[in-house]
């Protein structure tokens, strides 16, 4: 029932995606569509989906397990940066690439890719858990990934990992609606029906835009940018195999909730983050080589999910 259940997620995905697509192709959307999309969702979607969702089902009482949780996606990715600078060096990552293939090894696509899957899979129960997950891998992506990203690019910088910049990135607008949720949580406060509601129509259109999102970007990568190299089958690893492997190893030595266990399992199990061309064009990266990877570990993504929730069902 539970895989009949996530195939039936991954279907409806892969249908907004290809809608995404197909009115791209059809000259519908353009690479300023998708900036549009992309400030639609994070400033006003999201923001009103953590409102919702959270004072809808987490009280006081819970908040003591969310933050006990945080420690695994900390841990998990800080391990996972550790084996990137490794596998980097195993595998002789070209200096140019080297940043860029470090972030997209531990860092993964928690919010455009993670929230509607999990969403799709264990329903709205499921978004706490998401968040906390989201919390850990943007501080990293946003402080070290960003840091390693400047680093490999032609454009040399002094950044420092932790700065006023890096700080404003990190304090996006949907941690700022789950800061201020968790805020009226913790005060009782019950915000007023017509707001509540609000809130749930504007963050029930997170999903179908992320998906449409996630098909303009695949339209924008053709066929003949794809090859399969050493760089590609060690993000492939990173991503699917060595950071969920890291989580559910965690979590055997620190007991979380089951629920909690499989969306930080999901989570890790995500693509590249979007992020990563944006930031890899500041630096003047190699912006296709970060845009190949977001494109083809998105797609594999739709292939992988299945298997993981078929060992999911078994835990």
């Amino acid at each position: 029932m539970l895989l009949l259940k996530s195939l039936s997620g991954i279907l409806s995905i892969v249908i907004m995606i290809s809608i995404g697509w197909i009115l791209t192709h059809k000259g519908w959307f353009n690479e300023e569509s998708s900036r549009l999309i992309t400030r639609l969702v994070i400033t006003i979607a999201l923001p009103a989906l953590m409102i919702s969702t959270i004072l809808e089902n987490i009280d006081r009482g819970k908040l003591v397990h969310l933050g006990k949780g945080i420690i695994i996606p900390v841990l998990s990715m800080a391990v996972c940066m550790i084996i990137a600078v490794l596998v980097s060096k195993l595998i002789n990552i070209k200096k140019e690439d080297k940043g860029l293939f470090i972030s997209m090894f531990f860092n993964s696509n928690t919010i455009f890719v993670g929230l509607p899957i999990n969403l799709s899979l264990f329903g709205e129960k499921s978004v706490p858990y998401v968040l906390l997950y989201y919390i850990a891998n943007t501080t990293f992506f946003w402080t070290i990934g960003v840091y390693f990203i400047s680093k490999s690019g032609e454009r040399k910088t002094n950044d420092k990992i932790i700065s006023m910049k890096t700080i404003k990135r990190i304090i996006s607008p949907p941690l700022m609606g789950y800061i201020i949720a968790i805020i009226l949580v913790i005060l009782k406060i019950h915000l007023p029906e017509f707001i509540m509601n609000t809130c749930e129509y504007m963050g029930a259109i997170t999903t179908p835009l992320s998906m449409i999102f996630i098909g303009i970007c695949i339209h924008s990568v053709k066929l003949k940018d794809i090859k399969v190299t050493r760089d590609m089958m060690g993000i492939l690893a990173g991503r699917f195999i060595i950071s969920p492997v890291t989580v559910f190893l965690l979590t055997l030595l620190i007991p979380v909730p089951l629920l909690m266990k499989k969306v930080f399992i999901i989570q890790a199990a995500m693509p590249v983050m979007t992020n990563t061309s944006i930031i890899a064009k500041a630096y003047n990266g190699d912006t296709k080589y970060a845009a190949v990877m977001t494109v083809v570990t998105t797609v594999v993504t739709m292939i992988t999910i299945p298997f993981y929730m078929i060992f999911l069902s078994h835990l």
